[in-house]
Order: structure tokens, then C-alpha cells, then sequence
């Protein structure tokens, strides 16, 4: 990859702090840890964007706005005497050497010998972890953040829970509690309740997670998967009708389902 000069990431760090100085940028200077959540969230979702499309040039470009945000906030934090981003570096250091017992060795020079894949390797670090949840004293949630995603979070809550045992027999009793939420709701619409329709809802899409998490399936990217597909679909619904010289808010529900369905078979 060419360069036209070598910038290094303490050059990164003094940009942010000048830009932060009293001589720097009014906007920057003026921003928070709270102030810069939204753009912490979209740059992230970028990166993922860019992953999905597989475009190396837009992933570069997306790393960089989230490193941004990295050194943003780690400079903000020094600011206010807090930590400072060879705090945050040597943390993730010590976290990842930590970690990897069966890559770096402990002090006596060991390393761990029975993790080879990895699965080994995935089940090992979740062991750490809850060894040092477990050190810090705290409940089998702690830690997860409630400002995730909806779903990400109900991903994670229930993840966490499985570490402990709460967890299901088999898939089939798994199914059959999906169900049984599903009756919950439809007993709530029945009654016309409002809030227990909101309520029971929300248990659906909980048990959906589980049922997905106890299946081995992102829940998160089956449902963007499903989203593309719709979109897919929906569009060429929308050539269907042109095609024809109608409007599809021109057609009646019948012709939208028949529609729904030769989308369905043009597109897969």
C-alpha cells in the first residue's frame, strides 16, 4: 500500500490533543463522552457495512473514523485526569497476553497445552472471563452493556445465562416455549390489551433469541439476512407492477400477495 510519508499513531494523539487545545477546533473541543455516543454507534455500524460489502478501501477508511473515536474519548478522559490512551493500549495488552495462555507464557515460561482449536480456544477464554467476573464479585450479567441493540443485548443476556446452566434440554423444549409465548400473545390480542400486547411481544422476541443462541445462530445476522431478502423481494415486486404500468399501493391485497409470490420465485 503506498504512502506518501510515515504517520504514526502518537501523530494520531497529538492532532487529537491539539485539536482539543484552546487553540484548536470549537466543535471538538466542546464534545463529551455523551455528546459523541450517536457517532460511536454509526461509525461502528460502518465498519460493518463495509465487512459486508467487502470493500477493503471503505473498511480502511471506516477503521479509521472508529479509531477516531478511540482516541476521542481517551482524550477526553485525560483531560480530566481519568486515563489516557497508553491506559486503554496497555489494557487490552495485558487483557489479550491474559487470555491466550496457550499462546504466551506465564511467568515460570509454561504455556497451556490443551487448547488446539478453536472452539478449545473460544471455550477457554469464556472460562476466563467468568474467573475474573467471578473475582470482582459480581452477579453472571455484569458487564454487558444495556445500550446495545435490542437484540444484541438479549443475545448476550441469554449467552451469559447458558454459562451458569439456565439453559434448555433440547431444541424441542426450546420450540415448545416459543410457542407457548406465542399463545401468550395471541391471548393478549384477544383480550385487546395493550400492554400485555407489548409485553408479550417482547417475551417472543426474547424466546426467537434463545431459540437462536441454542441453535448456534447469530440472531443478529439472520435477521439482517432476512431484512436483505425482503428487500430483494419488495423491489422486485416493485418492477413486477411497473412492468405491468401499475403502482403496487394501486393494487388490492390478493394481487400483492400473488405479486409477493412471483418476486418470491424470480428472486429465490
Amino acid at each position: 500500500m503506498s504512502q506518501t510519508r510515515n504517520v504514526t499513531f502518537d501523530d494520531l494523539i497529538r492532532v487529537m490533543a491539539t485539536l482539543r487545545s484552546p487553540q484548536g477546533c470549537p466543535w471538538d473541543r466542546q464534545q463529551t463522552h455523551a455528546s459523541l455516543r450517536p457517532y460511536l454507534l454509526e461509525e461502528a455500524y460502518e465498519v460493518l457495512d463495509a465487512i459486508e460489502e467487502q470493500d477493503p478501501k471503505r473498511l480502511q477508511d471506516e477503521l479509521g473514523d472508529l479509531l477516531l473515536q478511540v482516541v476521542f474519548h481517551a482524550q477526553i478522559a485525560s483531560e480530566a485526569g481519568q486515563f489516557t490512551i497508553q491506559d486503554v493500549i496497555r489494557g487490552i495488552h495485558d487483557k489479550l497476553i491474559r487470555r491466550h495462555p496457550h499462546v504466551f507464557p506465564d511467568p515460570e515460561g509454561r504455556t497451556v497445552q490443551d487448547v488446539r482449536t478453536p472452539e478449545q480456544v473460544k471455550q477457554r477464554w469464556e472460562a476466563l472471563k467468568r474467573a475474573e467476573r467471578h473475582e470482582e464479585g459480581g452477579s453472571a450479567l455484569e458487564g454487558i452493556p444495556s445500550s446495545l441493540p435490542a437484540l444484541l443485548w438479549a443475545q448476550k443476556l441469554y449467552a451469559r445465562a447458558r454459562e451458569v446452566g439456565f439453559e434448555w434440554p433440547d431444541v424441542h423444549r426450546a420450540l415448545d416455549k416459543l410457542a407457548e409465548e406465542l399463545d401468550e400473545l395471541r391471548e393478549a390480542v384477544r383480550r385487546h390489551d395493550a400492554a400485555g400486547i407489548r409485553d408479550e411481544i417482547g417475551d417472543v422476541l426474547m424466546t426467537v433469541v434463545k431459540v437462536a443462541t441454542f441453535l448456534g445462530v447469530d440472531p443478529e445476522g439472520a435477521l439482517r439476512d432476512a431484512c436483505r431478502k425482503f428487500v430483494r423481494r419488495f423491489r422486485s415486486m416493485e418492477d413486477l407492477a411497473a412492468e405491468r404500468g401499475v403502482r403496487i399501493e394501486q393494487l388490492t391485497l390478493p394481487e400483492l400477495e400473488d405479486l409477493w409470490k412471483e418476486a418470491k420465485e424470480a428472486t429465490g
